[in-house]
């Protein structure tokens, strides 16, 4: 297998943080009962669960990256509890939209434990958030998932827009919803703290990739500088799985890409109404997601392109945060003299179908991924299931995990980079003001 470029800078959250030392090296030969590959939600969730269920064996938890620097610390930090789908409600699929949702609030109860029992600074926030609408579509799309809340009977509040405008400060939105369900998070903030709070008997490494694994027993994995040989393997690469010979054509990437204000003085703040910390997804799939944060900025996210699962250099990032400048303008202009500070792009691994995998791939080889944005919670819940499969473990939520549909199948470039396009493009079809 050919030696893979993981992609990294040091934009995104982890830019808010203060620096971390990365951990041990992975010089030299290793020989362990268990690895994860991917030190995000999914990883650090598996080894932790690894290390609970096993606490006399040595754990190698390995990222090609620094912690945070991957799409766990690039994402805008919302723990989904309640997902939406888009669209009518549609009864005969309860018992799937039941089956996703216990799975997200697993994940969300499982941060929820791990953060307050570790004492992490991460400025947690398990009031939900909101959805919100601001354009035809988007307002159509409130009303479906009004419909859905309530046959699901899942606690929400629906909202005008003076009431929006009160809680944020913005008239943009038309409509909206509070679902009051999930929470917010600084997400490298989470991940450094998790990363660096895991049990003695998992030893992490960082900025090592794997650049081949060889099947077998023992499974052996060859790193730049050395090799570990483990009795069982399991993935937590979500979209870079291909990378190590798995879900080719099955799972890619989007980048996306939002931007940081410097922190807001008392007075900005005021002006945006009630809530001092809060976040609102649009109700439209390719609007705009922001972010007020408990350290008073406004983080916004509203491009989302195919790049081959690339971050955006610097040129490309810049001219994207002029889209998002005229978007934080539409909603604030109240805030207009407020100038971005940071900039960031991260990378989505999606589907064609938006499924999840969670599978043993080969012999001793298992993998969790595939998140369609919901990655916070999913993949925390993902992990910790995967961890307990591996085990050879029963439970409720290996059970709703290994029930995801399968993945429908990605064409080959450059079939795949002209439907990927086409796929994005479609994702922001009519937004409009929502953008």
């Amino acid at each position: 297998m050919a030696t893979q470029h993981f992609t990294t800078d040091s934009h995104g959250w982890s830019e808010l943080l203060p620096p971390r030392n990365n951990s041990t090296s992975g010089q030299g030969l290793h020989r362990v009962p268990w690895v994860v590959v991917g030190a995000g939600v999914t990883g650090l969730s598996c080894a932790r669960r690894l290390a609970e269920l096993h606490p006399h064996d040595e754990i190698i938890l390995i990222d090609a990256r620094l912690v945070g620097q991957g799409a766990s610390g690039r994402n805008s930090g919302f723990a989904v509890g309640v997902s939406h789908f888009s669209g009518p409600y549609q009864a005969q699929q309860k018992d799937n939209y039941c089956r996703v949702n216990r799975i997200n609030q697993a994940g969300v109860d499982l941060l929820d434990k791990q953060i307050k029992s570790l004492s992490i600074d991460c400025q947690w926030d398990d009031n939900g958030f909101h959805h919100g609408a601001a354009d035809k579509a988007a307002i159509t799309e409130q009303k479906n998932f009004l419909d859905y809340l309530n046959a699901m009977e899942i606690a929400h509040t629906p909202l005008d827009a003076e009431t929006i405008e009160n809680r944020l400060g913005t008239a943009l939105y038309s409509a909206g919803v509070h679902v009051h369900a999930g929470a917010l998070v600084q997400p490298a903030a989470l991940v450094h703290g998790l990363a660096d709070n895991l049990p003695d008997n998992v030893r992490l490494i960082e900025q090592c990739p794997v650049l081949n694994i060889e099947q077998g027993c023992p499974i052996t994995l060859r790193l730049p500088e050395g090799e570990i040989k483990t009795d069982k393997l399991l993935l937590a690469t979500n979209y870079e799985a291909s990378k190590l010979g798995f879900l080719s054509r099955r799972l890619m990437g989007t980048t996306l890409s939002g931007s940081f204000t410097r922190i807001l003085s008392s007075e900005e703040i005021s002006s945006l109404g009630e809530y001092k910390k809060w976040g609102i997804l649009s109700l439209h799939s390719g609007g705009a997601t922001l972010r007020l944060t408990a350290d008073g900025r406004i983080c916004l996210r509203n491009t989302a392109e195919y790049t081959g699962g690339r971050l955006l250099v610097r040129q490309t990032l810049a001219q994207r945060q002029t889209i998002h400048r005229a978007s934080f303008e539409k909603r604030f202009p109240q805030l207009a003299h407020v100038p971005f500070e940071y900039a960031w792009s991260g990378v989505e691994g999606i589907s064609l179908n938006s499924t999840n995998f969670f599978a043993e791939q080969n012999n001793n080889i298992y993998l969790a991924g595939g998140y369609n944005g919901s990655g916070v919670s999913r993949g925390t819940a993902f992990g910790y299931a995967l961890a307990d499969y591996a085990s050879g473990g029963q439970s409720i939520l290996i059970n709703d995990c290994l029930a995801s549909a399968p993945a429908r199948w990605i064409p080959p470039r450059p079939f795949l980079d002209i439907g990927a396009m086409l796929t994005v493009r479609s994702r922001f079809y009519g937004v409009g003001l929502d953008r």
